[in-house]
């Protein structure tokens, strides 16, 4: 992926990682088109930015994303790089005579479903550039699962893998296939207390190593790994697995 010169769109752009992205690549010379489902997000992060776009999106309406696809067609037809950040994250407890299926369905249509769609609603103007890449977000969870977040850990195992069908189909088009995979990262992904755990990376950090791996190119596999990625991607390779998913979920 190039760093400068690009236009690029990012979904879930409107806090955490997504924002932080957002910003980091503006700042590097970027036309950046961040979409959310708030308004007044979207105009707080764009005013007085040149080349800093806000379009309101919600993955799981057709019609929205069909309005934004049109305007991505109409007023920027040069996007070349998509970052399908998009994701939402709820704990589960199976055990409870109360659960039902209804946050795991949420999950699967935003952090499954919404990924697929914006790929394939894009894909078609992103293959017609001379030099395109394709970020998904998915989760150093997608490794080791922490057992009270099912349906998140599974829907971002699902993206990795899909990702590597996607990036092997794609093998013959100038698109690059890449996935992220961050750490626990201080957002309010899980809840506002994540925000301020002292135990996750800070977002900034986390993003400004992000940045030094794609200047540098050292994403083997497509898999741009921070430091604090690389013992829960590599646990069942180094016998590792068990110890680390009983640390992370004690009995």
């Amino acid at each position: 992926m190039k760093m400068t010169g690009n236009t690029i769109l990012i979904t879930g752009g409107t806090s955490g990682i997504g924002r932080a992205l957002a910003e980091a690549l503006h700042a590097r010379g970027n036309r950046v088109i961040v979409t959310g489902r708030r308004q007044s997000l979207l105009d707080e992060i764009t005013a007085g930015q040149p080349d800093l776009h806000g379009m309101l999106l919600d993955l799981a309406d057709p019609t929205s994303l069909s309005h934004v696809t049109a305007d991505i067609r109409l007023h920027f037809p040069e996007l070349n790089v998509l970052v399908a950040n998009a994701g939402i994250s709820r704990a589960e407890d199976m055990t409870s005579d109360s659960w039902d299926a209804s946050d795991a369905e949420a999950i699967v249509e935003t952090n499954i479903l919404g990924v697929l769609r914006i790929t394939a609603a894009l894909l078609p103007t992103l293959k017609r550039q001379a030099d395109a890449t394709i970020v998904a977000t998915s989760s150093n969870l997608a490794f080791v699962p922490r057992a009270d977040f099912p349906a998140y850990c599974a829907s971002k195992a699902f993206l990795h893998s899909w990702l590597q069908s996607l990036r092997h189909q794609l093998r013959n088009m100038p698109v690059e296939v890449l996935e992220l995979a961050p750490p626990y990262v201080q957002t309010e992904l899980t809840s506002v207390d994540q925000a301020s755990d002292p135990r996750a990376m800070p977002v900034n950090a986390f993003v400004k190593e992000v940045m030094q791996l794609l200047e540098q190119q050292e994403h083997p596999r497509g898999e741009v790994l921070v430091e604090r990625d690389q013992a829960r991607r590599w646990a069942e390779r180094d016998g590792s697995y068990g110890a680390i998913f009983a640390a992370m979920n004690p009995a």
